[in-house]
């Protein structure tokens, strides 16, 4: 593991493995550094950072959150990552959000690439009210459990069976542990669609999703890529949200790299 140190202070931990130009990975919500591992299909064409995103793993947790101070931590992994060849930046779910932010908002990135960024375009799916705030009120009153269900149910609608199968499973205590960071995410996707922002993004970017991901994915992944100019959309066949990396790998070095 190594660290950096955020544009606030915050200590942000990494680690880096493989060998060619650098790569940032930027994970999802109930994610941190580990859970994305990167394949030989990445490692040997890229030197792979993984980072803990603000509030998980081993990184720091600086308060108040706002988005600005997530995009400042991603620069600073990129920062530390810099090579002649500049750095490109990967991000699944929150993540790909903000990947998207950080390169709309001038973090020197050579390309950029996201996987179903969940911004929440009007009319696709319902949005509770607060989710935010009411994440905020069961972790407060030490209701990690209830957060976690919460989550699963009335924010990504899971199906119920999935829930199930995530209770009764060895990484449920670790999602609990996470639940405070879920309001860092809904802040980066918000509730008012793809940010118009995101028109500012003036590298390659290539815009990711599922083919069997839920039609309202599918729609927030073709608006994305409507926003930002030149933007290159594939949609990964057989496959939703939850895509191995040892499939994307290909794609990612050919959009990279070819």
């Amino acid at each position: 593991m190594e660290t950096t140190k955020s544009a606030d202070g915050t200590v942000i931990a990494y680690e880096r493995t493989g060998d060619g130009p650098p790569l940032v990975v930027a994970v999802g919500a109930f994610c941190d550094r580990r859970t994305f591992v990167p394949p030989p299909g990445l490692t040997s064409r890229f030197t792979v950072y993984t980072y803990d995103r603000r509030g998980r793993g081993d990184s720091g947790d600086t308060q108040p959150y706002a988005v600005e101070r997530e995009v400042e931590d991603l620069a600073a992994v990129a920062s530390a990552a810099s090579g002649a060849s500049g750095v490109f930046a990967y991000g699944h779910s929150s993540g790909g959000a903000l990947v998207l932010r950080a390169a709309a908002a001038g973090v020197p990135l050579a390309a950029v690439a996201s996987y179903e960024a969940p911004f929440a375009v009007p009319g696709t799916r319902e949005v509770p009210a607060d989710p935010a705030g009411k994440i905020r009120e069961l972790v407060a009153a030490g209701r990690r459990d209830d957060a976690v269900r919460y989550w699963m149910t009335t924010v990504v609608a899971a199906p119920p069976q999935v829930l199930q199968m995530m209770e009764g499973s060895p990484a449920w205590p670790a999602l609990a542990a996470l639940t405070h960071t879920l309001p860092y995410d809904i802040a980066l996707t918000g509730d008012q669609g793809v940010p118009a922002a995101l028109a500012a993004i003036a590298v390659p970017a290539l815009v990711l999703g599922g083919g069997t991901s839920p039609d309202w994915f599918h729609r927030a992944v073709r608006s994305t890529a409507d926003v930002i100019p030149g933007a290159t959309l594939v949609m990964v066949e057989g496959y939703d949200h939850n895509v191995p990396a040892e499939v994307l790998a290909p794609v990612l070095t050919e959009f990279f790299l070819g």
